[in-house]
Formats: structure tokens, C-alpha cells, sequence
């Protein structure tokens, strides 16, 4: 049965490419979305692809993803830092989530520094820009078993 990974990205996310360029870079988020549907087909996995200005939609969303995906890939983007409501979200889930983020997040100004959703992640990736997504997607589907065999040696290892 192949495997379903959700990937939610937060508010502002779709300003991507325009938005402080020299904290996010300027890969838009249409760009992120066609690499990581493009490495899902690689990896033999489905990927469902969203963003929302929105806290209420994005816990709806992750709450969806319960009976939907096998993993979640969340970058909480200004929700990060006081979300609640997310938080408790992603506390149901009940499945490997992969956070990220695009900016190295510890390197920021106080109000960017402490996320309060890294402590019900299985993983945190940030700092890496754009290929933070080709990352964290070989991280979820790593989370989920054993990647496709045609992959190399060391992207192939078992769950982490």
C-alpha cells in the first residue's frame, strides 16, 4: 500500500520568493511543491500539499490528516511560536510529523527563536531554505519503513 505524507505550511508561506528573500530565499512555494511531488514519485509515496493563512483551517487540516496520512511534514511558519491550538493538533496526530523550518530559527530575534511545536515532533529540520522540504520528505518516508530500492545505500536506511 503506498504511504501518504501531508505537508502544511503556515501563514505567509505563499508570499514565498517575494517575501524577505534574504531570510527565506526566493524559491517560491509553487517551486517547493513540484520538488517535493517530484521526489514523492521517486520515493513511491503520495503527497498532499497545503498552506493556509489560517489556525483554525490548519488544525482542521492536521486533524484530517489523522485518518488520511501516515506522516506529516509541518512548517508552522508564525504559528510556531504560539499556537496552541496547533499544538494540540499535532499532539493528536499520533504519527512521525517532521518540522521545518526555512531560516535557521535559532539564529533569529527572540520572537522567531523558540518554537512550541518542536517537542511533538519526531524530527526538526531548519535552516536549510527550499531543500529543507527534499529533507524533511526523506525523513518522513524514512520514519514510515524502508525507502525504494533503486535509492542509494545511505538514503535507503530503515525508519530513524
Amino acid at each position: 500500500m503506498t504511504k501518504r505524507i501531508s505537508i502544511f505550511n503556515g501563514p505567509n508561506l505563499n508570499l514565498l520568493g517575494e517575501r524577505e528573500p534574504d531570510i527565506y530565499g526566493s524559491v517560491t512555494l509553487k517551486a517547493i511543491e513540484e520538488s517535493c511531488r517530484s521526489l514523492a514519485e521517486t520515493l513511491n509515496i503520495k503527497v498532499d500539499f497545503h498552506q493556509t493563512n489560517h489556525e483554525g483551517v490548519m488544525v482542521d487540516a492536521i486533524q484530517a490528516a489523522r485518518l488520511s496520512s501516515d506522516a506529516l511534514i509541518i512548517n508552522p511558519a508564525g504559528l510556531s511560536f504560539h499556537s496552541v491550538p496547533v499544538l494540540d493538533a499535532l499532539r493528536i496526530f499520533g504519527k512521525p510529523i517532521v518540522e521545518l523550518h526555512l531560516s535557521n530559527i535559532h539564529a533569529r530575534d527572540d520572537a522567531h527563536r523558540h518554537s512550541i511545536m518542536s517537542g511533538s515532533a519526531t524530527a526538526v529540520i531548519c535552516g536549510l531554505g527550499a531543500y529543507g522540504y527534499i529533507v524533511a520528505l526523506q525523513a518522513a518516508a524514512r520514519a514510515l519503513g524502508p525507502l525504494a530500492d533503486g535509492l542509494p545505500e545511505p538514503l535507503r536506511f530503515g525508519p530513524v
